[in-house]
Order: structure tokens, then sequence, then C-alpha cells
């Protein structure tokens, strides 16, 4: 373990790789390997890019991949795309729109299966944010898979949140509802050439006009990201989203609240191992027994839980 940790460091991408894969399947020893990256990290910039399937978010990151590049900044990539129920495979379809840059030695993508977890992410992405920052990356981008109302899992993971939004479908902001909007730091109207972008970035802006008085209200970029027009604009609203961040600690605010997520989450996940097994080792004894009425299911729950 200690070795792949310091291939990964080192900058082989093979064990980069090897390592995200690892904590997607919460392989035997990924915590103490996560102890060991963990103080080599807190210098990536993470952004999250999210919105509705079709929005042209594979697209958009790839541009801002090379908005990034040409800035002299490193930069991986998480790529979530939808798994199947059936098989739990993925076609793993957005880092194929972005071949152009698995040549450049300062960028790393990795497409990950959602396998089914809720929220636009997938189980290993916060690791894979930790992995990334450990090896050195300046910035880590997530690309959600497409997400509505409840799936805002990546506001717990990124520092800069990018709800990509297009025109053309129908009732667009009643479409992404409460949840989706109210977690963007920046909004996109993404493929701005089409009919409807100018009322969409009107519906925003009404959006917008409820969260006066706020120190930071998100900014409205239009995009064209088939052709790249917008997306140096956006690269720089997006830096001072990062720069407001880190004058007004809101950036420490954000990155506590993870930090409180994230232990929560070890904790419930260890708690729930444990009661699993002792739930697996005496399970047909206590359902007996609350069938026949010697045991109810609140003492049960409570037993098992006071000894985990």
């Amino acid at each position: 373990m200690s070795t792949l940790a310091e291939r990964a460091t080192a900058g082989d991408v093979r064990a980069m790789a090897r390592l995200i894969s690892m904590a997607e399947d919460r392989a035997d020893g990924i915590d103490s390997l996560m102890k060991e990256l963990y103080p080599r990290t807190g210098r990536a910039w993470t952004i999250g890019v999210t919105g509705s399937p079709g929005a042209g978010k594979s697209t958009l990151t790839d541009k801002l991949i090379g908005h990034f590049r040409s800035k002299g900044s490193t930069v991986g990539v998480l790529a979530v795309d939808p798994s199947s129920p059936y098989t739990g495979g993925a076609i793993l379809a957005d880092r194929l729109r972005m071949q152009r840059h698995t040549d450049d030695d300062g960028v790393f993508m990795r497409s990950l299966g959602a396998r089914g977890s809720l929220g636009g992410l997938s189980r290993g992405t916060r690791e894979g944010v930790l992995i990334l920052d450990a090896c050195g990356y300046d910035i880590v981008i997530i690309e959600t898979v497409g997400v509505g109302q409840s799936e805002i899992d990546v506001m717990r993971v990124a520092d800069t949140v990018c709800v990509v939004l297009v025109p053309g479908l129908g009732d667009d902001i009643q479409a992404m509802k409460a949840g989706i909007m109210e977690i963007a730091d920046l909004f996109v109207v993404n493929k701005a050439d089409r009919p409807g972008a100018d009322r969409l970035v009107h519906e925003v802006r009404g959006v917008l006009e409820f969260l006066r008085g706020r120190d930071w209200v998100p900014t409205i970029s239009q995009t064209v990201a088939e052709t790249g027009d917008g997306v140096a604009e956006l690269g720089e609203r997006l830096l001072s989203h990062r720069e407001y961040s880190g004058k007004s600690g809101a950036g420490r605010e954000r990155e506590l609240a993870r930090l409180k997520t994230k232990i929560e989450e070890i904790m419930l996940e260890r708690l729930s191992s444990q009661v699993e097994t002792l739930w697996t080792d005496r399970r047909e004894e206590l359902l007996e027994a609350v069938h026949e009425r010697r045991l109810d299911p609140y003492t049960v729950a409570e037993e098992l839980l006071s000894r985990a």
C-alpha cells in the first residue's frame, strides 16, 4: 500500500488509477492508505460541474481543461457516468469527449460508474478527489451524472459548483427545481446559440433576485461548448469565486462542513458494518423472538446498536 501511494504521488498515473479503483471497491486497506495520503491534501481547487442530462457538461469540461491548461494549471478529472441497473456496468462515455487531452501529462482523467449511488456522484468520488489532490493536481473537476432535484451531493465535495443549463427543455427553471438551483455558485447557459437562450438567462436572473443581499450572488455565463465561445469568460468567473471564497472565509466554512459530512459518513459506514455483522449472526434467533412477541423490534435494534 505504501509503495502504491509513493508511486502515485511521484506521478505514476497507473498507480493513481489503481488507488481510485480501490476506493470505489472499498478494498481492504484503503482506509489506512487514505490516512497516509491525507496530510498531503488541501491544496487542490475542486470544481463541480453538474446539471441535467444533455446539457453539454462533458464538452464544457473538455473546454475548461484546455482553458486551465493554457494557464499552466494541472487538471484532474473525475467523470461520473450512469450505470446499468442490471449489470452495474457503465459506458463511461464522458471520457470519450475529452480524448484530445489523453496525451497531456498535465491532465488525468478517470471515469467512474455511478453503480446505483444517489446524489449525482459515485462511491469513491470523495476519496478520488483526495487522491488527486495528494498527487499534486492544481484543479480537480468533478463532472456529475445528469442530476435532478435531490441529487446535490456535489456541493458537499466541491469548492465551487457550476450548474449547467440548456435552453429548449420546456419549463427550464421548474424542471431544475429548487434543490439544484440553490447549490450553484455559478450558472452556465450552454448551447447559448439555440433559440430560447436569452429567455433562460432572464428566468435565472429572476431566481437570483431572491438571493440579493448575500455576500456572493451566483453569476450567469453563456457558452457554446462545441466552439469554445464563452469558456474563457467562464474560467475567469470560476477564478473569481475561488478568490472570493479565500478572502471571505466562505471556503473555510465549506471545508469544515465537508469534513463534518465525511467524518459522519465514516462513522455511519463502520457502525452499519458492525451492526450488520451482529444482525447476521443472530438474525434467525432475534426474528423468531420478535415474531413470538418475546421481544419487540425496538428492543432488538437498541441491543444491536449498544453492542456495535
